[in-house]
């Protein structure tokens, strides 16, 4: 099982490093115009694992992403002093024109999986010009709001005192500042959260409630105040996807693909829950959401449109 990353910056190097500590797949090639980064970074990992897993990590060019089951999209364009975010998402909408037909002319079966920000967007474009190829819907991805769905539950799981991993809670919409943080869905061993806490006199009042989904939304600018960037969770989350990819595990992940079929989310990329396999992203799957964040849902995804409108035009 082969896995490829285009992009070994700290983001695609991290998802590679979390590939080999996990033991997902046989053989991981990493791509960058930087060929010299590329190779120290395949090196770096290739050291560790003895430590970890028998897998094989090498550096190489996009003709070496031939036989791929999935390829992950890290790369892009750091912003420019005084450069606006929309200037900056139109050149990387140009890098990914360029590298997404590249990657499928060496791999043409493969997944695609989106991580470069604003994840949405990248993942609008990646799929316009994938199936622009005749790539079947579904077979590109982000990592969405993976993320920030793991951080929702961690949180959560802290403040209880429980295995985050048994804290069923999903963040929805952009992966970013208008992402819907679900708390009429959220439950601990099947049992909604304020029962939960309710049975062990535990108090999570609406300033509680506000703090969490504070942190959850900010943890992004903070972590990059303190350190410069963000990256071991969201690799995490795509060793996660790309386990999910290599066998078929149908997970239930909010990853983020284009909509189609739902009321109000039409022409839009954002993050839902969806069955995720050998095939890519399933259909979405509606969630019966309170009316406040269903309100809040369609403000994400106008949010997300706008942005996809915006760049369109700057095409014109």
């Amino acid at each position: 099982m082969k896995v490829g990353v285009v992009g070994s910056g700290l983001v695609g190097a991290t998802a590679a490093y979390a590939l080999v500590m996990r033991g997902i797949g046989r053989e991981i090639v990493l791509v960058d115009t930087r060929k010299e980064r590329a190779k120290a970074e395949a090196d770096d990992i290739l050291h560790a694992v003895p430590f970890a897993r028998p897998l094989d990590v090498r550096a190489g060019e996009y003709a070496d992403l031939d036989g791929c089951q999935a390829v992950i999209l890290a790369a892009g364009v750091a912003q420019r002093p005084g450069e606006t975010r929309l200037e900056l998402l139109a050149r990387n909408a140009a890098v990914f024109n360029d590298i997404v037909p590249k990657v499928l002319d060496a791999a043409p079966n493969a997944i695609l999986v989106v991580a470069t920000n604003p994840v949405d967007v990248m993942t609008h474009i990646a799929a316009q010009a994938a199936k622009a190829r005749g790539v079947k819907d579904g077979r590109v991805l982000g990592s969405g709001t993976m993320l920030d769905s793991a951080r929702f539950r961690s949180l959560l799981g802290r403040l209880v005192g429980v295995d985050s991993q048994h804290v069923h809670a999903y963040v929805i919409g952009e992966h970013g500042d208008s992402e819907v943080l679900t708390w009429s869905l959220v439950t601990i061993a099947g049992v909604p959260y304020v029962d939960f806490c309710h049975q062990r006199d535990m108090s999570l009042d609406s300033s509680t409630i506000r703090r969490i989904d504070e942190r959850v939304r900010r943890a992004a600018y903070t972590i990059i105040e303190g350190k410069g960037a963000t990256y071991y969770g969201v690799g995490s989350a795509l060793a996660r996807i790309i386990e999910a990819v290599l066998h078929d595990q149908r997970a239930i992940l909010t990853v983020c693909a284009p909509i189609e079929g739902v009321p109000g989310l039409e022409d839009v990329t954002l993050s839902l829950p969806r069955l995720v396999g050998g095939a890519g992203a399933g259909e979405p799957i509606v969630l019966r959401i309170d009316k406040g964040e269903q309100q809040a849902l369609q403000a994400s995804a106008a949010r997300i449109r706008e942005a996809i409108s915006s760049l369109q035009a700057t095409r014109h």
